[in-house]
C-alpha cells in the first residue's frame, strides 16, 4: 500500500458565529494515538503529519475572517430536518439535489480496533464513509475525499450528526447551515461561503457528487465551531459536539451601595445547536437590593428543551459601605482684611469615599471694596449628588490696599480675564522683532467648511514635514465620517511619522473643537503621547490619524483635526467625507473632489512654523505684538492644488508660532486681547498650557486673558500659539507694567 506524507497546518480563527466552546489547540497523547487538537476558535497554527491509506492528505485550509450575525435565511428555501440513529433510515443517494442527501442509519459491521465510546463525540474515519457518534457506527452517505488536494466531507452527514438546521436553494444552488443565530450558506463550484453575509474563503470549492454536497472538512469544522482532533495511527479525525447551552450574566451597576442600589441582572444564554432554552436556575444569595456591605455570590444556569444543564456561572458582587456626602470646609489666611487685600481661599473639603467633588463658590472674589462683614459659600457635590454646604464670615476694614484695577492685574490667575481698555490697545507701541520660519508644509482642509455631499475635500501630494489643519461640518442627514487617507505611489515602502496630533469633536460648536484639537495637539508636544509610525507598500491606501474617524458625525456636528506629520518618501494625502459605513479606501478612486466654499479658506501653505524672536526688553512700557492682521504679521501665500489657483492663509490658521521673548521685564504681565471678534482656544507659556480663557469666552475687545506674569527679575519667556479653528483674527499679545507690590 503507498503512503504519502501529509503536514497539515490549521490556522484557526476565532469567529463570532462559532459555537462558546473553550479555545484550545493542545497536543493529545494516548496510548497508541499521536493526536493534534484543532479548534475552531483558537487562533493558532498546529501541524501534524498523517498516513491516510493511498490518498492525498487531509488539507491544511482553514477559512479566516470574524463575521457577525446580521443574516437571515432565504425565505424560498426548503427545510430539510436534520435525520438522527434514532429515526428511520434515510435511503441510500441517487444523482438527485443535495437536499436528499442523508445519513445511512443502519447499525455498520465495527471494525478490529475498538472505539471507546465518548461522550458528545463524532469519529469520521479517513478515506471512508464510516461515522461513530458516540461510539455508535453509521455510514455516510459519502466517504471522505480527496479532491483538489483538500479533503471533503457531505454537509449533510456532518449537520446532520451535529444536529442543526440545513436547507437547500434549489434555485442558488446553496446549501444554508443554520446554528443559532448564524446563518451559513454554501453555493456550487464556489470557494467563498458567507456568515451571516460575511464572506469566508475556502481552500477549495464545494461540489455536487452523485446528488451529495462536499464540502471542505475544515471549512464545516470552522463554520460550526467545532474542535477536532487527528489520529494519525487510527486514521481518524475526531470531533469533540457540543451540545451544553451556555449561561453568562452581568450586574448593572458597577458600584453598588448597601441600602441605595437597585441592581439590574442582564442575562445571556445560548445553545450551540440552537435547541430553545425552557428554564432559567439561580442559586445563591440573589437580591435585588442588599441591606448590607460585603461579598455576595449569585449563580446562574440555563437548561435546554433537551433537558441539557448548562454549566454555573457565577458573579460575586461587591456591596459597598452606603454613600457618604462630602464635607465641605475651607479657610481664609486672615480674619480681618483691607479693602483691596487679597483674600486667600484654602479649600479642605473631602469626600469620605475619596470621590472627586465638584466645589461652587458663593460671593468669592480676589478682594472686596466696601468696609464690612463678607460671607463665602462654598457647596461641594459628589458623583452620586450628595452635597455639603460651609461658609465663613470675614470682616473689610475701611482701610484701602490696592485698587480693583491693581487688584486684576496683580493677582489674576493665569487664564481667567481681566478688563482693559480695548480702545486703547490699537495705538500701543509694537514691541520690534524678527521673523524666520521652518519648512513645515501647511495642509489646510477647511473648505467647504460645511459638507453638503460625499466626497473628497482636499487632495495634495507631500515629502518630508507635513503638518494638517482639517476642520469641517456634517452638513447631510445622515452619519458621516471624516478620514485622512495616505496613498504610497512609490516603487517603495514609505513610512510616515506622526510626531503631534490633537483631535477634538464631533460636537456642534466650532468654537470647542478648535480649543480641544489645538489642546491636545500641545499636550502630545509635551507628551510624546501620539508618537508614532506606520509603513505604506507600494501602491497601498490606508487611513491614518485614525481617532478622526473612530467617532460617526452626526448631521450638524464638527470635527477639528490639528496634527504634524513626517513621511521619508513622497505621499498622496486626500481628506474625505462618506457615510459612516462606507469603506473609504475603496470608494477614493471614484469619489468627486468637492468645491471650495467661496468663505472658507483651503490651500497648501509652505513654511508654515512661524518663528518671532524679541530681542528688546519688553514690559518697561505698554506695547503689544500683533499675529494674524496680514499687516505686521503677513498672511502664508500658497496654492490650492484642486484647482491649482494662489490662496492666501487668512488669518494664518494653522501656523504654528514660536515667539520668543528674550528679556521680559520685572513684574510685567502678559495678557492676550482678541480684535477680530470672538475667540477660544489656548497656548503655551514656558512648556505650560495656558486657556484662553478658563471658562466662558473672550467675545470683545475689553476683554484680556492672563497669559504670564514675571517675577522680580529680568529673564526670557518662551510662548507657543496656534489660532484656535472656529475663532477670529487678529489678536494681540498685550505687555503692561505690574504696579508695585504693597503690604
Amino acid at each position: 500500500m503507498n503512503l504519502k506524507k501529509l503536514t497539515l497546518v490549521a490556522a484557526l480563527v476565532v469567529s463570532q458565529a462559532a459555537a462558546a466552546v473553550p479555545a484550545f489547540a493542545v497536543p493529545v497523547s494516548t496510548a497508541g494515538v499521536s493526536s493534534t487538537v484543532y479548534s475552531a476558535e483558537a487562533a493558532k497554527v498546529s501541524e501534524v503529519t498523517l498516513q491516510p491509506e493511498a490518498t492525498d492528505p487531509l488539507p491544511s485550509e482553514v477559512p479566516a475572517g470574524t463575521v457577525t450575525p446580521t443574516a437571515t435565511p432565504n425565505p424560498t428555501a426548503t427545510t430539510i430536518p436534520a435525520t438522527t440513529p434514532a429515526v428511520t433510515p434515510v435511503p441510500s443517494e441517487t444523482a438527485v439535489p443535495a437536499a436528499t442527501e442523508g445519513i445511512n442509519t443502519q447499525p455498520v459491521n465495527t471494525v478490529t480496533a475498538v472505539y471507546a465510546a465518548t461522550s458528545n463525540q463524532l469519529i469520521l474515519m479517513m478515506n471512508s464513509n464510516k461515522m461513530y457518534k458516540n461510539g455508535t457506527p453509521y455510514l455516510a452517505n459519502q466517504p471522505m475525499a480527496v479532491k483538489y488536494g483538500v479533503s471533503y466531507v457531505s454537509i449533510r452527514a456532518m449537520v446532520e450528526m451535529v444536529g442543526v438546521s440545513y436547507t437547500y436553494d434549489y434555485k442558488t444552488k446553496e446549501v444554508i447551515v443554520t446554528k443559532g443565530t448564524s446563518v451559513m450558506r454554501f453555493k456550487t463550484d464556489s470557494k467563498i461561503y458567507t456568515v451571516n453575509g460575511s464572506k469566508v474563503t475556502m481552500k477549495g470549492p464545494a461540489y455536487q457528487y452523485k446528488g451529495t454536497f462536499m464540502v471542505p472538512l475544515t471549512s464545516i469544522t470552522y463554520a460550526l465551531g467545532i474542535p477536532y482532533t487527528v489520529d494519525n495511527i487510527g486514521k481518524r479525525v475526531i470531533l469533540s459536539l457540543n451540545t451544553k447551552p451556555t449561561a453568562t450574566f452581568s450586574v448593572q451597576p458597577t458600584e453598588i451601595y448597601a441600602g441605595q442600589t437597585f441592581i439590574t441582572y442582564k442575562t445571556t444564554s445560548s445553545s450551540p445547536n440552537g435547541t430553545p432554552i425552557v428554564e432559567e436556575i439561580w442559586s445563591g444569595n440573589k437580591q435585588d437590593m442588599y441591606d448590607q456591605p460585603g461579598y455576595y455570590t449569585v449563580t446562574y444556569s440555563v437548561r435546554d428543551a433537551n433537558g441539557e444543564l448548562s454549566d454555573p456561572y457565577s458573579v460575586t458582587i461587591n456591596v459597598l459601605q452606603p454613600n457618604q456626602p462630602p464635607v465641605a470646609n475651607f479657610t481664609t489666611n486672615k480674619e480681618e482684611y483691607k479693602m483691596g487685600e487679597p483674600v486667600t481661599l484654602t479649600d479642605l473639603s473631602y469626600d469620605p469615599e475619596n470621590e472627586a467633588l465638584t466645589a461652587e463658590w458663593t460671593n468669592r472674589a480676589l478682594a472686596f471694596f466696601n468696609p464690612g462683614p463678607v460671607s463665602i459659600q462654598l457647596k461641594v457635590t459628589d458623583k452620586h449628588g450628595l452635597s455639603s454646604v460651609f461658609e465663613k464670615t470675614i470682616n473689610i476694614t475701611s482701610e484701602q490696599l490696592y485698587t480693583q484695577d491693581e487688584v486684576a492685574k496683580l493677582f489674576t490667575m493665569p487664564g481667567d480675564i481681566i478688563s482693559m481698555d480695548g480702545g486703547m490697545i490699537p495705538g500701543l507701541t509694537n514691541v520690534n522683532n524678527t521673523t524666520s520660519s521652518e519648512d513645515y508644509l501647511l495642509i489646510r482642509s477647511n473648505s467647504p467648511e460645511t459638507v453638503n455631499t460625499e466626497g473628497i475635500l482636499y487632495r495634495e501630494t507631500a515629502v518630508g514635514k507635513t503638518r494638517f489643519l482639517v476642520h469641517h461640518m456634517n452638513n447631510m442627514s445622515t452619519r458621516q465620517k471624516l478620514y485622512v487617507i495616505a496613498t504610497n505611489n512609490n516603487l517603495y515602502p514609505t513610512t510616515i511619522t506622526t510626531q503631534y496630533s490633537g483631535i477634538a469633536g464631533p460636537v456642534t460648536s466650532p468654537e470647542y473643537t478648535g480649543k480641544i484639537s489645538i489642546l491636545k495637539y500641545y499636550t502630545s508636544m509635551l507628551t510624546n503621547e501620539k508618537y508614532s509610525s506606520v509603513t505604506l507598500q507600494p501602491g497601498q491606501s490606508m487611513p491614518i490619524l485614525t481617532d478622526i474617524n473612530k467617532v460617526s458625525m452626526k448631521p450638524g456636528e464638527v470635527l477639528s483635526l490639528s496634527a504634524d506629520l513626517f513621511s521619508d518618501l513622497t505621499v498622496q494625502y486626500n481628506v474625505v467625507m462618506v457615510e459612516e459605513s462606507k469603506d473609504p479606501v475603496a470608494l477614493l478612486p471614484t469619489l468627486p473632489i468637492l468645491d471650495r466654499d467661496g468663505v472658507h479658506n483651503r490651500g497648501t501653505y509652505p513654511n508654515s512654523t512661524r518663528i518671532i524672536n524679541v530681542s528688546d526688553v519688553v514690559g518697561a512700557t505698554q506695547a503689544k505684538l500683533v499675529l494674524g492682521d496680514n499687516k505686521n504679521d503677513l498672511n502664508l501665500i500658497g496654492m490650492d492644488p484642486m484647482t491649482g489657483t494662489t490662496a492666501s492663509n487668512a488669518g494664518n490658521f494653522g501656523v504654528l508660532y514660536k515667539i520668543r521673548l528674550e528679556r521680559v521685564a520685572p513684574n510685567t504681565l502678559i495678557t492676550f486681547n482678541p480684535r477680530g471678534g470672538n475667540y477660544l482656544g489656548s497656548l503655551m507659556v514656558n512648556n505650560t498650557i495656558v486657556n484662553l480663557p478658563n471658562k466662558g469666552n473672550l467675545s470683545s475687545s475689553d476683554m484680556n486673558a492672563v497669559v504670564y506674569r514675571s517675577g522680580n527679575y529680568e529673564g526670557p519667556v518662551d510662548i507657543v500659539f496656534s489660532v484656535a479653528s472656529g475663532s477670529n483674527l487678529p489678536v494681540n499679545f498685550v505687555f503692561t507694567p505690574l504696579p508695585p507690590l504693597k503690604q
